[in-house]
């Protein structure tokens, strides 16, 4: 007994010594902290790119077994739009979140995981949902819609493989990711004309950049530059032509 009381009475931690050890934490907290954020941002880009490079996959299969042609792309409300590459707006609180939607995408037999047609790193949500898709289609590919719906253009649409072939499939974009708060249908509106910069703008979410994929299936971060696409997402932001990252977008969307 005298043993366990003198045990007892052992003096345990001051409180000066609690603190520190506190202080030690909350400093090994802050240094480990940006690691492991760098390193989910990391994991997060690593996963877009790789839904990319599943939906690229997933286009040459699909063209493969349609005679070589591309899968329909139209603008909601546009003629043929029912028969489009995948439906649903995000900007429609029971589309956004509707998976069937999904299912029934065109590409989905080829790419049959929900998943791959959500950026991991996509903010948006619905109702405390996330939104079930952050890629749109290049809209110069999948339909002549825009030879006829805003033109004359000079500029080239692409329905069949052959046409992609002849142009370059290294040099043009299919799909990509899309800012959250641009998005609405699978339809990526790009401008020739200058028109209106930026109408569909691509995603900021992985630090300034955003993932896209070409014909011939390879995937690309491309990298935001000039410091005005920071306002990218904001309403009411006009954008100048001569902005260097809407330049980029243009010269791989379409061929004269």
């Amino acid at each position: 007994m005298s043993a366990l009381r003198q045990g007892w009475d052992e003096p345990g931690f001051t409180l000066i010594e609690i603190l520190v050890v506190i202080a030690i934490i909350a400093i090994l907290a802050a240094l480990l902290l940006p690691a492991l954020s760098a390193s989910k941002a990391k994991a997060h880009t690593a996963g877009c790119l790789n839904n990319l490079k599943q939906l690229a996959i997933g286009v040459q299969m699909y063209t493969a077994d349609n005679d070589g042609r591309l899968p329909s792309n139209v603008p909601e409300g546009g003629l043929g739009s029912v028969d489009s590459w995948v439906k649903g707006n995000m900007k429609v609180a029971q589309d956004s979140t509707n998976q069937v939607l999904i299912r029934q995408s065109k590409l989905f037999p080829y790419v049959s995981q929900v998943a791959s047609y959500r950026c991991p790193a996509d903010p948006s949500r619905t109702g405390g949902v996330p939104r079930v898709r952050s890629y749109s289609m290049n809209g110069w590919m999948g339909s002549r819609y825009l030879d006829t719906a805003q033109g004359p253009y000079s500029f080239r649409t692409f329905v069949r493989e052959s046409e992609l072939i002849t142009a370059g499939p290294s040099l043009l974009f299919v799909l990509i990711d899309e800012h959250e708060a641009s998005i609405d249908d699978g339809w990526f509106q790009v401008t020739m004309d200058d028109t209106r910069p930026f109408a569909s703008a691509p995603a900021t979410r992985h630090q300034r950049a955003y993932g896209v994929n070409f014909a011939d299936s390879h995937v690309e971060l491309r990298k935001l530059r000039d410091p005005n696409s920071s306002s990218l997402g904001f309403a009411g932001v006009q954008f100048s032509p001569k902005n260097s990252d809407w330049m980029w977008l243009k010269q791989v969307t379409t061929i004269r």
